[in-house]
């Protein structure tokens, strides 16, 4: 399949906001239950460091980043958000867009990509750990979905070689 990574637009966001509630019903990509509406999803997240992987029109998946904190001394640390439409999951569609975004993110000065993956999303911690990030720690039971199951996080970062090192 050949799909261009491309920086997301305000207007991929309703195909971006599809992809997120796509990965809302797997139950086990965030503990979120409904996508935000844009502004909201807007504010959250960095202002550069937004990709798309794109066929034509269609936007097949998407990558963001958030900062962690609002401290000046965190401005390099920030966490990574990513998720790949249902059809399209299998196509290394999320590893190309990982390795772009730890890419662009270090041209922008971020020593540190940080994610929060739910324990039963195998497929997820796989894929960060192919692209350089180690497992950093697990917080047990640490939140519920609306429907009461609780989950553990497996708590994963990427130090980057290139940024932060001196």
């Amino acid at each position: 399949m050949k799909y261009s990574i491309e920086e997301m637009k305000p207007s991929d966001w309703e195909q971006v906001k599809d992809i997120y509630l796509e990965g809302i019903n797997t139950g086990i990509a965030t503990f979120q239950s409904e996508a935000p509406a844009w502004n909201a999803w807007d504010r959250g997240h960095v202002d550069s460091c937004r990709l798309v992987a794109r066929l034509d029109d269609k936007v097949l998946g998407w990558v963001a980043l958030s900062p962690t904190s609002t401290r000046e001394c965190y401005s390099g640390v920030v966490e990574v958000s990513i998720y790949v439409g249902e059809k399209y999951r299998g196509n290394a569609i999320g590893t190309n867009l990982l390795k772009r975004i730890v890419e662009q993110s270090e041209e922008k000065g971020i020593w540190t990509l940080y994610c929060a993956i739910i324990r039963e999303n195998i497929k997820s911690i796989e894929m960060h750990k192919k692209c350089g990030f180690r497992e950093i720690g697990i917080r047990e039971r640490i939140a519920k979905m609306p429907n009461g199951m609780w989950h553990d996080v497996v708590l994963m970062e990427r130090r980057s070689k290139v940024v932060g090192i001196g």
